[in-house]
């Protein structure tokens, strides 16, 4: 008796299985990624790109702070307590868990 031609037919549907569990946790990382980065860019037009500043700009880069301080000082924009010319209002759009996301991605950037 050929003991390989036994388990073939339940290692198909095994393997098929293990793909599709692998695929889809790439896509929702993916998908995450997607969103974090989305999020970012509406910061580039004053931050620069992936938070590295503006050459010559007055506003700070934001790539490579801690992201306490990034989420302390969005959560302060957004309540009030620090103010600026747009960024109080800015902040005021973006969730609790955006301003998170917001200061994890730009924390992990090189300045």
């Amino acid at each position: 008796m050929n003991h390989n031609t036994s388990t073939a037919p339940l290692l198909g549907p095994a393997v098929l299985a293990w793909a599709l569990c692998s695929a889809s946790a790439a896509l929702a990382v993916d998908q995450q990624t997607l969103y974090t980065q989305s999020l970012a860019a509406t910061c580039a037009n004053c931050h620069g790109t992936l938070g590295k500043g503006v050459p010559e700009g007055s506003l700070p880069g934001l790539a490579g702070l801690k992201a306490d301080y990034i989420e302390a000082q969005m959560k302060a924009f957004k309540s009030g307590e620090r103010q600026a010319t747009i960024m109080h209002q800015l902040a005021k759009g973006y969730s609790d868990e955006q301003i998170r996301l917001l200061a994890t991605y730009f924390a992990g950037q090189r300045p």
